[in-house]
């Protein structure tokens, strides 16, 4: 696995969605499965073009890219989530990750978007993870800060193992 377009690189480094695109067919004709690194600003949710942005990022990310064998795991990672003491909720994960699926149908098909693997990440502790993974649509976290410490990290999963 590895992460194409992570929030870090989109926001402090200026990576823009073309050098994504590249990037994740770099990675798919290697044979390793990108984690697509999706999401907004908090500037771009208050002006409510958080599916706006996401379906962007999306398409020009997947541009040209044919998937047949559903080797993609995408990750919304709200940008105004990380860090910032403003926290997601879990209906908020839940309502851009169904959005990202049904945008993936669009995109490819039904069947590829069924079993495509969309994690949240975005401030992931042990007191959400649980709310977090409990939505239809969150198939898993993208962790951050809370995997730097193995008590935590080790706690994060075994929240999850029991969702």
């Amino acid at each position: 696995y590895a992460l194409v377009g992570h929030s870090e690189r989109r926001h402090i480094i200026g990576e823009k969605d073309e050098a994504i695109n590249k990037k994740v067919k770099a990675v798919l004709a290697h044979d390793i499965i990108p984690i697509l690194c999706v999401g907004e600003t908090l500037a771009e949710r208050e002006d409510h073009k958080a599916k706006e942005v996401v379906k962007k990022q999306l398409e020009k990310a997947m541009n040209e890219i044919v998937l047949d064998n559903n080797a993609l795991v995408i990750a919304y990672e709200p940008v105004w989530a990380i860090g910032t003491g403003i926290n997601a909720s879990a209906d908020d994960a839940e309502e851009m990750s169904f959005f990202i699926r049904e945008h993936l149908a669009k995109l490819y098909s039904n069947s590829i978007a069924e079993k495509t693997i969309i994690l949240y990440g975005g401030s992931v502790k042990t007191d959400n993870i649980g709310d977090f993974l409990s939505r239809d649509n969150v198939d898993g976290a993208l962790v951050g800060g809370a995997s730097l410490d193995a008590s935590s990290f080790a706690n994060l999963i075994r929240i999850g193992e029991n969702v």
